[in-house]
């Protein structure tokens, strides 16, 4: 199976549109069987879709979805291709003053079931630092749970990646094989923070794993949320995908670095292929 996430920044992002469009080609051309994204958001203001089509799966009851929705207008156009995605969103939070700001799912399979989990210990839609993750099983793999995940920062005073991890930890305890996809905030170059309590837990960075792989970095500049930082954000791998069980990982590769794909958020993505065993 082909897994893929990528912290989107959409709508955000200068030249959004072409970037949109440079996404659903990389899709089509890819055809991950999982996608997990990250900050995908919708304008508050915007008018409701009126009609969505049958790949959208509510994850929760009273969720609106708005026309500029970012997941929403790649299963549109993926769709328009011929290339059928199910999907699923989260909003989580105001984010910019103007957007609901979510994490999304996309399958190649039919959803059967989805979950949601609280990491933050606060549950306020006004404060950026609320954070949940979002799951999903599937026809394909309905032995296997994969979630989008985007936690906070190591040394953060109010919602530390502690605290997070705990809660994640909790909930996913008695799961056979998770998946955790996204942005984690915790640059695999740090020790003795992030990174390593992850480890520490016996879970399994696909990239350690990986047969193929190249230099792993996800992050080549000063991006939102680490401009106060004092150590250097350059090259730096905090998006990952990780797995609760040693897994057979074929390849790792970035993806949207300018050099495997054109550059379409201020993350570049990471995709990455392994061998599913049934059972």
């Amino acid at each position: 199976m082909k897994l893929l996430t990528l912290n989107t920044h959409s709508l955000v992002e200068e030249h959004y549109t072409e970037k949109l469009h440079a996404f659903v080609q990389a899709v089509s051309e890819e055809q991950p069987d999982i996608i997990a994204l990250q900050e995908v958001n919708q304008t508050i203001a915007e008018m409701p879709v009126i009609t969505l089509h049958g790949g959208y799966v509510p994850c929760a009851d009273g969720i609106i979805i708005r026309r500029d929705n970012h997941v929403c207008n790649a299963a549109e156009l993926l769709r328009s291709q011929g290339l059928e995605y199910h999907w699923t969103w989260l909003p989580l939070k105001k984010g910019y003053d103007k957007y609901d700001e979510g994490i999304a799912l996309m399958s190649r399979s039919p959803i059967l079931e989805t979950k949601i989990i609280r990491t933050s210990a606060m549950d306020d839609y006004n404060n950026w630092k609320t954070r949940k993750i979002l799951g999903i099983r599937t026809e394909a793999a309905p032995d296997e749970w994969f979630f989008s995940v985007h936690y906070g920062w190591w040394d953060d005073p109010d919602e530390p990646f502690q605290g997070q991890w705990q809660r994640t930890k909790a909930a996913l305890a008695g799961h056979r094989r998770v998946w955790l996809m996204g942005d984690f905030n915790s640059p695999a170059e740090v020790c003795g923070e992030g990174y390593d309590m992850i480890r520490n837990a016996g879970w399994q960075d696909s990239y350690a794993l990986a047969k193929n792989k190249d230099g792993g970095i996800t992050v080549g500049h000063v991006i939102d949320g680490w401009k106060d930082k004092t150590e250097s954000t350059d090259g730096m791998r905090i998006d990952q995908i990780w797995c609760s069980e040693k897994t057979e990982i074929l390849s790792s590769k970035v993806i949207f670095n300018g050099e495997n794909r054109s550059i379409v958020s201020d993350h570049y993505g990471v995709i990455v292929h392994y061998e599913r065993s049934e059972g």
